[in-house]
């Protein structure tokens, strides 16, 4: 490896207290990403990329080790499971602390196989850090195909991005993991575009937002520490809150709530009303016959994923879905829809004991009422 004299900023001291700063940098689009990791090793000597790619139809991982003059390892892993806490936990883990074991490697850039979660690489890698530490999250985008990737039904399997055979995700869902997840997004393109503005509905205020892979400092990417826990609240659909941003182009956010929960059949006849079309949307909601229970609506790209994930507290749920979309059409469709599928007001009235027993509807997708949830 090369030596890290000229990097001082990033040089870590000799002794028992030295850490080596790691970022994971996530994309679904590999010439993004490896924009931006080539322009963050070529501004650091010791800085390497630790890359995987991964062959959807087999279990072979391969991992690479590369820095600004070239590759240093490149090496074909087998794994028992190809799952991204699998490969996350059986090779990255030792390989970063080999890496962190070598003085000369000042920092590492870690990059997944492309469209994995960024909350599982970090949440399989936090436990395990001694002598190297996760300094940040970083997703590469552009805001040119933003409404595409984000909105559109294109799946992984059809993009050939998909991290395994029978991983059946679209392009939405794992973008929007990616966006939500990381601490600082670096988004190439026309900051004036449709994909723009859609961005800023969906991104927190407390997300950097850096203009294009090569306007991104080394500092900004392996100079802090991250904050797992701030990650998972972005993603968590308990705590969602609508952003909003400019409507130049018709993009817009619907914060819908009520203390009331939805009724089960009604939301199985309004759910691709709710779900469909180019949204992203995003919440919690309970129904009437599982009320210690606290579901997760979690939808992109015309798929909406559910699933009853919580116990409720002492007091009752509430539901709140928030919803971007950038069609007027699809705006008032959602909203009528929503009001749809809540129990009425004479419903609530009647409280929960019409419910004791009643048949559950949603069990294939929330799984059994006395399941833990």
């Amino acid at each position: 490896m090369t030596d890290v004299h000229g990097f001082d900023q990033f040089q870590r001291p000799r002794g028992d207290g030295h850490s080596l700063p790691v970022a994971v940098v996530t994309a679904i689009d590999p010439v993004l990403r490896d924009a931006l990791v080539a322009s963050l090793l070529l501004d650091g000597q010791g800085v390497v990329e630790l890359r995987y790619e991964v062959d959807a139809a087999s279990a072979a991982l391969r991992r690479l080790i590369l820095r600004a003059d070239g590759v240093i390892e490149d090496e074909v892993i087998h794994l028992e499971h190809p799952c991204v806490s699998c490969a996350m936990r059986e090779d990255a883990v030792p390989t970063l602390a080999r890496l962190a074991g070598d003085p000369r490697c000042a920092g590492v850039l870690l990059a997944p196989p492309l469209s994995a979660d960024p909350t599982v690489v970090v949440g399989t890698l936090q436990p395990h850090q001694d002598r190297w530490h996760l300094a940040g999250a970083a997703a590469v985008l552009s805001s040119d195909s933003a409404l595409d990737d984000l909105l559109g039904d294109a799946t992984l399997a059809e993009r050939g991005v998909q991290w395994a055979d029978g991983d059946q995700r679209s392009v939405g869902e794992a973008l929007a993991a990616q966006i939500e997840y990381s601490d600082l997004l670096v988004v190439d393109g026309d900051p004036r575009s449709e994909g723009a503005e859609l961005l800023e509905h969906l991104r927190a205020p407390d997300q950097i937002l850096a203009a294009g892979p090569h306007e991104v400092g080394l500092d900004q990417v392996l100079g802090g520490h991250l904050d797992h826990l701030v990650g998972l609240r972005r993603r968590d659909m308990r705590y969602v809150e609508p952003y909003g941003g400019l409507t130049a182009h018709g993009t817009w956010t619907l914060d819908l709530t009520s203390r009331r929960p939805f009724h089960p059949q009604r939301l199985l006849e309004n759910i691709e009303d709710l779900g469909s079309g180019k949204l992203r949307s995003r919440g919690r909601f309970w129904v009437p016959d599982r009320p210690d229970s606290i579901c997760q609506w979690d939808g992109a790209g015309g798929q909406v994923s559910v699933g009853a994930v919580w116990k409720a507290g002492l007091e009752l749920p509430t539901t709140r879905l928030v919803v971007t979309g950038v069609d007027p059409a699809d705006r008032e469709r959602v909203r009528g829809a929503f009001g749809r599928s809540l129990l009425t007001a004479d419903e609530w009235s009647d409280g929960l004991a019409p419910w004791l027993g009643a048949e559950d509807h949603l069990a294939p997708w929330l799984g059994a009422r006395d399941a833990t949830v």
